[in-house]
């Protein structure tokens, strides 16, 4: 699907003034090394869930400029025609390495690093991150939600109050990685395999001469499943009754009933004990109607009856902070002894000054329990974590520090592109879904607080440390 449109041109215009600049200066053919990175967790929750992966490679695997691309930036009249001519040539030669899909991720690391022609790296940054942003945004809202939903299955249903056809179909993908059964959108369910689900709008009540007739007709339709809307008019006078009558008269296989408004809990507490009273325990109730994890929450604490929930517009946009916030930064860039010469951007504000060199990640999981304990990050070339016993250290604070000893040590970020190559097997979606999950229970419960979530540690090494400080000192000496 995201081969239909070619995207090589969704880009900043600066990405291709700059690269113009690039062809035309020494800078051309060096090598250079950015790093995607996030700096707060949405909702400041104690962790974000990586996602969008699979449609940047397909991005990357596809990025091609096209004959009308070229007569467009002609027209412009600001690019050579030998940067033309090298872009109707153009072959995508990175390395690019990244956080898998289903992981979770904290601020500060490096979740997406690609390394090749500092005019292609460049060239990228904004697909790579409208993509990562907006899924990892959805996905750890989606999160949120359905771990306030304590084991209730949460369906994703703001397909028509999502910003726009990709902000749906994506949106309802990220959402399944991080754990809802299935999607309002259609298309989803065909390019991606995410169970599309719905009933009935209050229209088609309204369609029919009673509700009683709109039931009955429904039911008659679907009668493996007939889940009924139950609020057009009045959900205990009149919804509920005609819902009970239908599903005693026609028995369908599986039956529910779906409430859109009012007191959620008054409403389901006594939906189940009148359902109960006429025989029909196996009948589930939905709800929908604004929901987001802080609601969920607290209709479950006061007792709400509910089996399922249908959530929409607050999960699709992520509502309550629908910015994710992920920067792409220059981390090092070759030299003329074709070496890579740390870079590193230095602001007023400590939390944007970024960590310099081209890096790699570990988290370490305690082998007792297989929780996981902190990240490191290190120089490429650094050796790895290997068991040994290692001191790591608060990078903000650095006379905290924790000796590990009993770990083992996962490198986080995976190679997924080899000198312009994809070298990376996409798992299937549900098999990313399974993912998360299991990498979601190595967290503490003390993380999965919606309020003042424990702080998971993303550290630095020594040598990383000692990098990021002297040239602190040399810009400021200089």
């Amino acid at each position: 699907m995201e081969n239909v449109i070619n995207f090589t041109l969704l880009t900043d215009f600066y990405e291709l003034t700059m690269a113009n600049g690039y062809f035309h200066s020494d800078v051309r053919d060096k090598e250079a090394v950015f790093d995607m990175f996030f700096r707060e967790v949405p909702d400041d929750g104690g962790f974000a869930i990586m996602a969008g992966l699979e449609q940047l490679i397909n991005y990357m695997n596809n990025l091609k400029f096209k004959e009308a691309d070229i007569e467009y930036l002609r027209s412009k009249g600001c690019f050579s025609e030998d940067f033309l001519e090298y872009l109707e040539n153009f072959k995508f030669t990175c390395d690019v390495y990244a956080v898998p899909e289903g992981t979770p991720i904290f601020p500060h690391e490096p979740i997406v690093t690609v390394k090749g022609p500092i005019m292609q790296v460049q060239f990228i940054e904004s697909y790579l991150l409208l993509t990562i942003n907006h899924q990892s945004l959805i996905a750890t809202k989606s999160n949120r939600i359905v771990r306030a939903a304590q084991g209730r299955p949460v369906m994703e249903f703001g397909t028509r109050r999502a910003q726009g056809a990709s902000g749906a179909i994506y949106g309802a993908r990220a959402s399944y990685i991080a754990g809802c059964v299935g999607t309002a959108c259609t298309i989803c369910d065909k390019e991606y395999g995410v169970p599309a689900l719905g009933t009935m709008a209050h229209s088609w009540i309204q369609s029919f001469d009673t509700e009683y007739e709109a039931f009955r007709k429904y039911t008659e339709l679907y009668p493996d499943n007939a889940t009924l809307l139950i609020d057009t008019y009045n959900v205990l006078s009149s919804g509920l009754p005609n819902a009970i009558k239908v599903f005693k008269e026609l028995k369908p296989k599986k039956m529910g009933v779906r409430i859109d408004s009012g007191d959620i809990t008054y409403l389901t507490k006594k939906a189940r004990q009148i359902l109960d009273e006429n025989g029909l325990e196996d009948c589930k109730i939905v709800i929908s109607n604004s929901l987001d994890e802080y609601l969920i929450r607290d209709v479950i604490l006061e007792g709400a009856v509910i089996d399922s929930f249908g959530v929409g517009e607050r999960l699709i946009t992520a509502k309550s902070e629908p910015v994710f916030g992920g920067v792409y930064k220059l981390a090092a860039i070759e030299g003329k002894d074709g070496k890579l010469i740390p870079k590193m951007k230095i602001s007023e504000n400590v939390g944007k000054i970024t960590n310099p060199g081209f890096k790699n990640v570990y988290r370490f999981f305690d082998n007792e329990t297989g929780k996981a304990i902190a990240d490191l990050i290190t120089l490429r070339d650094e050796p790895a974590p290997n068991g040994d016993p290692i001191t790591i250290f608060d990078p903000d604070a650095v006379w905290k520090k924790k000796r590990l000893s009993n770990y083992t040590a996962k490198e986080l970020l995976v190679k997924i592109f080899d000198k312009g190559k994809c070298v990376y097997k996409t798992p299937s979606l549900k098999e990313i879904q399974e993912y998360c999950t299991m990498q979601l229970d190595t967290l503490w419960g003390t993380m999965l607080r919606f309020d003042n979530p424990q702080k998971y540690y993303v550290d630095l090494s020594n040598s990383l440390w000692n990098l990021k400080h002297e040239l602190l000192h040399k810009y400021n000496a200089e």
